[in-house]
């Protein structure tokens, strides 16, 4: 996820192939100039269902809270706080997440958590992509696949790594161009042309099995890779060319090849077994191509912030529009294994962002890893709103950020 810095971001991202924009709602509506993503909530306006939240809570929001702490302790996170000083300040945006996970342990029934998050914390919803708060919630995960760290016959479809001349900003992680010999900064060509040019010949990452499996990764940004010796590659995002991404499953249903109705990442997979040629031929519409690099397994996947992001835990949004690192709580429908529909109302932190997550009405829930996470991303397309948490200001000296602990050797508790 999700990420730019990782967009897709350092890692995980979130360009699912298989979501379709419904005909209506134009969910990647842009913000206005002057326009904010976010409005608080006044003293006769509702409240999200807190207790409900409180209720599904799990160990993994401590873990995925501590996480978004230690984003907060490394001194970039300072560098992408200024657009979001209409809501926040730095040492509040990092209180807040630390106030957040102190209260979560310290209370002992639901009626004592939501009364202190209600005196210490102003709520902003989301405005949504029609100033209402709606937003579209999708869904990503983090793919396994066999590949080879050489070619054979059987893996002959290479991930490449980030090339010397992918410039991209220091701070966000957004592609800005290719630098020339020159010294100048220009567009980068199409997927197609730079893959039919061979244009990075000796820059290979890791060979897979077929361009379906590279096509994938790429718009999940990370995944895990068996390999043959049955070791682990872990493998996430390290940059992007920036050209117009175009999402294949849009571009199949256009072309005919698979009903509105019916699209679904298994029927793509489908699609491609039966006709390949076709399949391909569409994915040449994205013209963007993402480049990687290896991680330790044990910070993998990480997001957009440096993280390792958490399933059902962890979003991505627009980081041009959406604090990073913060509390929040998602409200919207989830599927199940069984593809039926259930409510999804949880305290989430905004870890991640995606090339195809875009404005203040988008967003994408990571689902995890593997074929299990496969199902439950390819079928998350729903409506539904969100809210952000931050302390009110005079809360702010109470919950200092802890120091970051040195890295050492694991220890085993008794």
């Amino acid at each position: 996820m999700p990420a730019l810095g990782a967009v897709l971001c350092m890692a995980v991202a979130c360009e699912s192939p298989e979501k379709v924009e419904p005909e209506g709602p134009d969910y990647s509506r842009e913000l206005a100039p002057g326009e904010s993503a976010l409005r608080k909530l006044g003293p006769d306006d509702p409240l999200p269902d807190l207790g409900a939240a409180w209720r599904v809570r799990d160990p993994f929001l401590t873990q995925a809270l501590d996480r978004s702490i230690e984003y907060f302790q490394a001194p970039s996170s300072k560098l992408r706080m200024e657009p979001w000083t209409r809501y926040t300040t730095w040492d509040q945006a990092a209180a807040s997440v630390v106030a957040f996970r102190q209260i979560l342990q310290e209370s002992t029934d639901e009626r004592s958590f939501i009364d202190r998050i209600v005196k210490e914390f102003d709520i902003w919803q989301t405005v949504g992509y029609n100033g209402q708060g709606i937003v579209l919630f999708t869904g990503y995960y983090t793919p396994e696949f066999k590949g080879s760290l050489t070619r054979t016959d059987e893996f002959r479809y290479p991930l490449f790594k980030r090339p010397a001349d992918l410039v991209t900003d220091p701070v966000t992680g957004e592609p800005q161009g290719r630098r020339g010999a020159s010294g100048t900064v220009e567009p980068w060509p199409t997927r197609k042309e730079l893959i039919e040019r061979n244009t990075f010949a000796g820059n290979e990452l890791v060979w897979l099995a077929s361009p379906m499996d590279v096509y994938i990764i790429e718009v999940n940004g990370s995944a895990k890779i068996l390999l043959p010796d049955n070791s682990n590659l872990y493998i996430g995002y390290a940059g992007k060319t920036g050209r117009p991404y175009v999402g294949l499953g849009k571009s199949m249903v256009d072309a005919g090849l698979i009903a509105r109705d019916k699209l679904s990442l298994k029927a793509i997979l489908d699609e491609y077994e039966r006709r390949p040629d076709a399949v391909m031929a569409l994915v040449w519409k994205n013209e963007n191509m993402v480049f990687f690099t290896t991680y330790d397994g044990g910070n993998w996947p990480a997001g957009s912030l440096g993280v390792r992001v958490t399933e059902k835990e962890s979003l991505a949004t627009d980081k041009k529009v959406y604090p990073p690192g913060g509390v929040l709580l998602v409200d919207t429908q989830s599927i199940n294994f069984g593809g039926g529909k259930q409510v999804f109302r949880r305290f989430m932190l905004d870890q991640d962002t995606g090339g195809a997550i875009k404005a203040p009405g988008r967003a994408d829930i990571y689902m995890g890893q593997g074929k299990a996470a496969e199902i439950l991303a390819g079928g998350q397309y729903a409506e539904g709103t969100m809210f952000y948490f931050f302390l009110k200001p005079e809360f702010v000296s109470r919950y200092p950020l802890p120091p970051k602990r040195p890295a050492g050797p694991a220890r085993s508790s008794l």
